[in-house]
């Protein structure tokens, strides 16, 4: 699984940082503990709706299902009068345009492909799966925790790193002091010599809480440009 997000495929200004004597560990299993606190994840079977909405540009609505044990995923994506849905079903993709199948010749006219339902299935069950999906294999966090001030409120923040197989990507991690809960994240590009590119990527800030099955989800994401904080748009998580 390779890692490529941006809200248009679908600087926090931080001051005083120091380390703490949480280890890396312990912050993300008080983490882990706030949002799955029944460790359902790994067995995770239900449906998110989720609203998109962007600056000029007509709302996105995506009906997804997740089945992780029988690594199923779909979403459905109505805009306009366009509909699109995309499956996998362990491994094998179906691709339909206003509720009619396309094959890879006409999908592609289309801006479909298979390679695109894989990009969403990581996409969805990345954000909507975090910060248990910081336990996956390939996913580096050691280093130390740091405390961190964005807007006036302070941050326990864990960087994660990934094996080159599967991103490239900084990222950032903001959880609250007192709850563990995640209120945050950033994610930088790095350069060919894999050093920050302190301009590039976003951040996004996560408002509410939706409880799916047992899982406490972020219910509202604002997106932001990290070099300039300009505003890119809202997923909006609707309970089913």
């Amino acid at each position: 699984m390779r890692l490529v997000f941006t809200l248009g495929i679908l600087l926090i200004c931080s001051k005083g940082h120091t380390q703490t004597s949480l280890s890396p560990e312990e912050l993300l299993s008080k983490a882990i503990n706030f949002h799955d606190p029944e460790n359902s994840w790994s067995s995770f079977q239900d449906s998110l709706t989720v609203v998109m909405t962007t600056p000029n540009s007509p709302n996105r609505n995506s009906q997804i299902y997740i089945d992780l044990p029988k690594e199923f995923f779909s979403v459905e994506a109505k805009r306009d009068t366009v509909t699109t849905y995309y499956e996998l079903s362990k491994g094998k993709c179906k691709l339909l345009y206003n509720q009619e199948e396309v094959a890879d010749d006409s999908a592609k006219g289309k801006g479909m492909s298979c390679d695109r339902a894989e990009l969403y299935k990581n996409y969805y069950t990345y954000l909507y799966g975090l910060p248990m999906k910081l336990k996956d294999p390939g996913t580096n966090i050691n280093y130390p925790v740091e405390t961190k001030s964005f807007q006036g409120k302070n941050y326990l923040v864990l960087k994660a790193t990934y094996d080159a197989n599967i991103g490239s990507d900084v990222w950032y991690f903001y959880f609250n002091p007192t709850t563990f809960a995640m209120e945050l994240y950033q994610f930088y590009k790095t350069d060919e010599s894999g050093s920050l590119i302190p301009k590039s990527g976003e951040y996004i800030v996560l408002k509410e809480l939706a409880t799916i099955g047992s899982i406490k989800m972020p219910k509202i994401r604002n997106w932001y440009y990290n070099k300039d904080d300009k505003f890119l748009g809202t997923d909006t998580l609707i309970k089913n």
